[in-house]
C-alpha cells in the first residue's frame, strides 16, 4: 500500500484578519462614495461655469461689497468697469463696512465709482462702519445712507512712526546704512521723527489731506471752510452725519432701493445681485479652505489680510498690521 501524505492541519480562522478585511471593504466603499460625490460636484461646477457666469438673467441691481481694509485692487476695478458696460445692470448699491485703508485705495475706489455714476445711478449704504478711505468711497455715490448708529467720518490722513531707538540700545543693536540722499529711507525706526524727515512726511500727509477735503466739499455741497471744520478726524453717528450733511439720510439697502425706484425710475422688484466680490466658480473653494487651514496652523494671517504700511486714511490702525 502506498503511503498517503498526511493532511495539513486545519488552522482556526484568524479573527484579526477577518476584521481587517471587513474594515478594508467598508473603507473602500466609503472612498467610492466620496469619489462619486467629488465627480458630481465637479460636474455641477462646470455646468455652472458654462451656463452663463453668475446665472443672472434680465435686468437687476448690482451690489458691490466693500468690506474690511481698503487697498488698490485690479480685479475690483475691472469688475466696476464691467458694471458700467453691462446693460442688464440698472443701478448699483455699494455696501460699505470698512474702517478705511490706504489713501491710494480710497482714491481708486472714489474715481472708479465716479465713472460708474456717469452711466448708472449709485447709492452707498454704510453698515456698521464707513470711515476715512471708506467714507471717501461712499461720497462718490449719488446718495449716501447709513444706519442711525453707524460710524461715519474720520476725514483725514495718517502716517504712524515707531521709534525703537531705546530698545535697540538696550539689546545692543546698532543700525547703520548708506543712502543716496538725506531723506532716503527716512524716517528710520531707530530714530525719532524730527527735522527734515518729519517735514517731508508732513508735506505728504497735508497734500493728501487737502485733496480729501476738496472732494468732501465738492461732493457734499459744503463750503470748503465748513468741510475743513469737519475734517479734524472725528467720527460721528449716522444721525450726526445727516445733521452735518456728511450723508444724505438714514437707511439700509431697502431704503436705497426705494430711492432708486422713486427718484431714478428703476423698476420695482428687481433682483439685487452681488457683483463684487465675484462668486467663486468651480472648485476654488477647496483650495481656499485648505490654504486657510494651513495658514492658521502655521500661525500666519489669512491670505486676504492686508499690511497697511505708510500713508493711510484709516480710522484706527491695527498694531499688528
Amino acid at each position: 500500500m502506498t503511503d498517503q501524505p498526511s493532511p495539513e492541519p486545519t488552522r482556526p480562522p484568524d479573527p484579526h484578519g477577518a476584521l481587517a478585511a471587513a474594515h478594508f471593504r467598508r473603507s473602500r466603499g466609503w472612498w467610492r462614495i466620496v469619489a462619486a460625490l467629488a465627480i458630481v460636484v465637479a460636474i455641477l461646477a462646470l455646468l455652472g461655469r458654462f451656463a452663463g457666469g453668475d446665472g443672472v438673467v434680465g435686468d437687476h441691481i448690482a451690489r458691490v461689497v466693500i468690506d474690511g481694509a481698503i487697498s488698490t485692487n485690479r480685479d475690483r476695478l475691472e469688475a466696476l468697469e464691467e458694471l458700467a458696460e453691462d446693460d442688464s445692470v440698472t443701478a448699483v448699491i455699494v455696501a460699505i463696512n470698512s474702517p478705511g485703508g490706504t489713501t491710494a485705495g480710497g482714491e481708486e475706489l472714489y474715481e472708479a465709482l465716479s465713472r460708474l455714476r456717469q452711466t448708472k445711478p449709485v447709492v452707498a449704504v454704510v453698515q456698521e462702519l464707513g470711515a476715512s478711505a471708506a467714507y471717501m468711497t461712499a461720497i462718490a455715490a449719488d446718495r449716501v445712507l447709513a444706519r442711525r448708529l453707524s460710524i461715519v467720518g474720520s476725514i483725514g490722513v495718517l502716517y504712524q512712526h515707531v521709534n525703537a531707538g531705546k530698545l535697540m540700545d538696550i539689546i545692543g543693536v546698532n543700525l547703520d546704512k548708506v543712502a543716496s540722499g538725506p531723506l532716503k529711507a527716512e524716517p528710520d525706526f531707530d530714530e525719532p521723527l524730527v527735522g527734515p524727515a518729519r517735514e517731508s512726511i508732513a508735506a505728504l500727509v497735508n497734500d493728501s489731506f487737502e485733496w480729501f477735503v476738496d472732494v468732501v466739499a465738492e461732493r457734499r455741497g459744503l463750503p470748503r471752510p465748513e468741510a475743513l471744520a469737519l475734517a479734524d478726524g472725528r467720527i460721528v453717528t449716522g444721525r450726526m452725519a445727516v445733521a452735518s450733511k456728511l450723508i444724505d439720510g438714514i437707511g439700509s439697502e431697502r431704503e436705497a432701493v426705494e430711492w432708486l425706484v422713486a427718484e431714478r425710475g428703476i423698476a420695482e422688484d428687481l433682483e439685487l445681485v452681488t457683483a463684487w466680490p465675484k462668486p467663486d466658480q468651480g472648485l476654488g473653494w477647496i483650495g481656499a479652505m485648505i490654504s486657510g487651514q494651513a495658514r492658521a496652523a502655521l500661525g500666519l494671517p489669512p491670505a486676504g489680510a492686508i499690511a497697511l504700511d505708510g500713508l493711510v486714511s484709516l480710522w484706527q490702525v491695527d498694531p499688528a498690521s
